[in-house]
């Protein structure tokens, strides 16, 4: 990722600039933020309804299958998943041979791929489960439920890993827009999904292929917004600016919380069914349409338009975000790291690549998308109805987004680290009782506030606090490195949230440990999340750009 400033001088510290200018350029960016946290939660309002719509009823503890439609929809999901898989593998090949080389990464993607083929051939050639073995139909069943609900993340891997590209070949500002139109795109084709189904496949695959278009939508804006905010935000305020992101996400999810409440309440439970959970996707397409517009009014950045040679577009933007006295001071500064942009991947070693891929793996390994996209799930588990779910994730967002302002406002005074660690620690112990109140049987305000303890933790630390971490490690010639890093962010994503349902709701685990498995796991991720960064992870608060390269390089 690039930053436009390049180190603690004075020339660079934007101090004759319009605060209300750059104050406006980070409030649409972080739009796509926002869009970011609405799309990917809002699938929690509507997980039961769509469950029961598209592929079994639930009537007290039994579960009915669709005789007629059940093994189509198997058999497509098989395919899908292959289709989908391939892509992720063929997107993190390209990866490789952007990170070995191309020679030995073409090996190595040739290695992914023909693992992907051998599992393929036995996925697809595994026998259908009986009809009558209703444990074996049951957890086919979970597996494709996951894959239905957890859809998106396919698109935000997409995204992520793209994302690099889109910002180098079509501009910052343009890789927003593309990211705006996929929004609106897919809130329109998940409300109707049979009626633009334009894919020969059953329905609910069509509302998969619109909620992946918004997922990559998500994907690009993960990337694209903290680093169109990072490349107009002074040094001093930088961490405070790109956490504004993750706000602007959490608000989003608590935005879209309350949306689904509203909508759920207009009709009874089969009204939620059949239409309800149409208009909560549809409601998406608002925020979507006022994203495109605004993108319309703000500039590229100084960076891009240098890097194009657009050296008097750039000019003009420094000027109203840095003052005239000190904007050709910044260009300059921006044009001397220009050489630098195609650097090797490797130029700085494994050190900065591995640590940038950890870092995205354990902010999803330790279980946060399970509670922001699973919460209604889990509070029905506890033994809430549909309606009272809604409410208390109505808390839970309330909750993530107080606890995000706690790190706003310390994460340039305490630091980095600090805040991690401690996050870390309050989620193990958040966790590791959660599973104990499920296994115990125990799941009243306990579980409730164990699950809140563990939202605040994360709010406070992992959520926005990683985003900062991986907008600074990169050094500036290696940016395009940070792609993956997201990807792997995503990959995690989806691993996690799709696996939840196989495990939360499989027979035989819930027979041994009543719900509770699941969150020991991410308990346990939480803890090694912690060792990571004590030992690992070095502090970047404070510190230049630059200074922050030096510890890769002296490494």
């Amino acid at each position: 990722m690039a930053f436009i400033d390049t180190g603690g001088s004075k020339s660079n510290s934007f101090q004759e600039g319009s605060k209300l200018y750059i104050f406006l350029l980070t409030l649409v960016a972080t739009l796509g933020g926002l869009l970011f946290g609405y799309d990917t939660a809002v699938v929690n309002g509507a997980e039961k309804s769509l469950v029961e719509f598209y592929i079994y009823k639930v009537s007290g503890n039994s579960y009915i299958f669709d005789t007629s439609t059940i093994f189509s929809l198997i058999s497509q999901y098989r395919l899908l998943m292959v289709i989908v898989l391939s892509l992720v593998f063929l997107i993190i090949s390209g990866q490789m041979i952007r990170l070995f080389g191309k020679k030995k990464g073409s090996i190595v993607g040739l290695v992914l791929l023909a693992g992907l083929a051998v599992w393929a051939v036995g996925f697809l050639s595994s026998s259908l489960p009986s009809i009558d073995d209703v444990e074996q139909m049951k957890n086919t069943a979970d597996a494709v439920k996951g894959f239905v609900i957890a859809s998106a993340l396919i698109g935000c891997i997409i995204g992520g890993a793209t994302a690099g590209f889109i910002s180098k070949s079509f501009g910052r500002k343009n890789g927003l827009f593309i990211s705006a139109i996929a929004f609106f795109v897919s809130a329109v084709g998940a409300w109707k999904p049979e009626a633009f189904n334009f894919f020969g496949t059953l329905d609910v695959y069509s509302f998969v292929i619109y909620r992946i278009i918004g997922g990559i939508g998500v994907g690009i804006a993960s990337m694209i917004s903290p680093m169109y905010i990072a490349e107009i935000a002074p040094a001093k305020v930088r961490g405070k600016l790109v956490s504004f992101n993750q706000f602007a996400i959490i608000f989003g999810m608590l935005v879209i919380y309350f949306v689904n409440l509203i909508i759920s309440r207009q009709g009874d439970e089969q009204w939620l069914i059949t239409n309800g959970w149409r208009y909560m996707f549809l409601s998406g397409a608002i925020p979507a349409a006022v994203f495109l517009i605004l993108l319309l009014f703000v500039p590229e950045t100084p960076r891009y338009l240098a890097m194009k040679g657009q050296d008097d577009k750039a000019l003009k933007v420094l000027e109203k975000i840095a003052g005239k006295g000190q904007a050709k001071n910044i260009l300059a500064d921006i044009k001397g790291t220009l050489h630098e942009a195609n650097a090797p991947w490797l130029s700085y070693g494994f050190g900065v690549i591995i640590v940038g891929i950890l870092l995205s793996v354990f902010q999803q390994a330790v279980g946060i998308n399970v509670v922001l996209y699973y919460a209604g799930n889990i509070f029905r588990d506890m033994g809430a109805s549909t309606d009272s779910s809604l409410l208390q994730t109505i808390v839970v967002g309330l909750v993530n987004l107080s606890f995000t302002v706690v790190a706003i406002l310390t994460v340039d005074k305490f630091g980095r680290k600090p805040l991690m660690i401690i996050g870390s620690v309050g989620m193990a112990i958040s966790m590791i009782a959660l599973g104990f109140t499920f296994y115990s049987g125990n799941v009243g305000i306990a579980a409730l506030i164990f699950m809140l303890f563990y939202t605040a933790a994360f709010a406070m630390s992992w959520g926005p606090v990683c985003w900062v971490l991986l907008a600074e490690i990169f050094p500036n010639s290696i940016r395009g490195a940070l792609s993956i890093a997201v990807a792997a962010q995503w990959i995690a994503n989806w691993i996690v949230s799709f696996t939840f349902p196989m495990m939360n709701d499989n027979v035989w685990l819930n027979e041994l440990f009543n719900h509770g498995f699941s969150y020991w796991i991410y308990g346990i991720m939480s803890i090694l999340s912690a060792i990571f960064m004590w030992k690992f992870v070095p502090e970047t608060k404070g510190r230049t750009l630059e200074s922050i390269e030096e510890l890769w390089k002296k490494k």
